[in-house]
């Protein structure tokens, strides 16, 4: 897969470890990401907030030049993504605005480019199963929120590729790497973006809204795919705790670098040392966990197969003749009289334990008759009956 890359400017800045993350999940992935040529900021906020005009041409000079690539173009930030397909939305609907920003921006535009979102491209076109297959070191234990913010889903009629209100592909992927990801009413709310350094009155509020209410649906940590939204929930955290007097400790991590991660990636490689709240412990005690459960599915894994093995053969027994199997019974008791030696070692290894074993079968025909007859239905019940009689035999003599 090949995809024109627009990284914007948050991916080599506030959110390098979405960057590093993203370019490493792709390699991971196989997709050949090539970054647009002289691209320009998108605008984000401040653009359409200013002026109509330039907040169509910015993100419209960036499709021109995907359209000269002929490759659909990856924007992994939610506002680049929001803003590139908000002005494809124009230029395919409005001519007479198409023409006006292609002369604006001196570049031929035939409205041809697609913005893909980092979701999309992971859920959607690698797939879930491609990703799962990958994954070297499983999340099992995690217990993940994922945010997607307000700007990925919204306006449906923009973006279109998941649920506005309960959106669903971050967390298929994160379940992918083995993680639990729990349902929870703010996953597509406000983070308040640059609220928070204008009115910060405001923008601590909402913040502190999505962490109480993550904190309280029992998530351990948030995963997002937007550079703001994580910036604010990561680096503003600690602001909001003090602020409102409580202690959320939540881990935040980009959806990119769980996939890295998961994937065998370095935390290092992929930016997570990078993070204002301590984010690679809660990876280590995921690591602890994810042994311990796979030791426990191992285990019941094992029980279960030989609680069905040992069915199979009761079922087996139950359907063969009982002229057959008392053959194989005396053919049995035939080999204990002709090599008991022989037939004990079968039994007990413990050479010492062995001989006793051979005195008790001399002495107690009936007990070599059972030996036998247990040795032909179940070998290991046969063993732990021929361990029995020795038991049973010192502590008589010890009397």
């Amino acid at each position: 897969m090949k995809l024109a890359y627009y990284p914007g400017c948050s991916l080599e800045g506030s959110g390098i470890e979405y960057g590093m993350s993203t370019e490493r999940t792709a390699d991971i992935l196989g997709i050949e990401l090539v970054e647009l040529d002289d691209w320009n900021c998108c605008g984000a906020t401040s653009g359409h907030n200013t002026n109509k005009l330039l907040s169509l041409a910015l993100p419209a000079r960036n499709l021109a030049i995907a359209e000269q690539m002929g490759l659909p173009m990856l924007a992994p930030c939610a506002a680049c993504y929001n803003r590139h397909r908000n002005t494809e939305h124009v230029i395919k609907n409005d001519p007479e605005m198409r023409e006006t920003i292609a002369q604006l921006i001196e570049m031929e535009l035939q409205g041809t480019a697609e913005t893909v979102s980092i979701l999309e491209v992971l859920a959607n076109q690698v797939g879930i199963e491609q990703i799962a297959s990958k994954v070297t070191r499983p999340l099992l234990g995690m217990k993940a929120v994922c945010y997607y913010g307000c700007l990925l889903v919204r306006p449906v009629e923009h973006t279109g590729f998941d649920d506005p209100e309960d959106p669903q592909t971050m967390d298929r992927i994160v379940r992918a790497l083995g993680a639990e990801t729990l349902d929870w009413s703010h996953k597509t709310e406000c983070c308040g973006a640059s609220l928070v350094t204008s009115r910060p009155e405001v923008g601590n509020r909402m913040l502190y809204q999505i962490l109480r209410n993550a904190k309280e649906a029992g998530a351990e940590c948030i995963v997002t795919a937007c550079p703001l939204c994580g910036m604010n929930l990561d680096m503003r955290q600690g602001q909001v705790e003090k602020e409102f007097n409580t202690k959320f400790d939540l881990p935040v991590y980009y959806v990119t670098e769980l996939v890295a991660w998961a994937a065998g990636e370095s935390r290092q490689a992929v930016g997570i040392d990078r993070h204002f709240v301590e984010a690679g412990r809660y990876l280590d005690e995921v690591a602890v966990r994810a042994e311990k459960i796979k030791a426990e599915k191992e285990a019941q894994a094992q029980a279960k197969a030989k609680a069905a093995a040992q069915a199979k053969k009761a079922g087996d027994q139950a359907d063969e003749d009982p002229e057959a199997r008392q053959k194989k019974i005396d053919a049995m008791v035939k080999a204990f009289e002709k090599n008991p030696d022989k037939m004990v070692k079968r039994l007990i290894e413990d050479e010492e334990r062995a001989a006793i074993l051979l005195e008790v079968i001399r002495e107690d025909s009936k007990k070599t008759a059972r030996l036998a007859e247990l040795m032909v239905d179940d070998a290991e019940k046969a063993s732990k009956a021929a361990e029995a009689y020795v038991t049973a035999e010192l502590k008589k003599r010890a009397k």
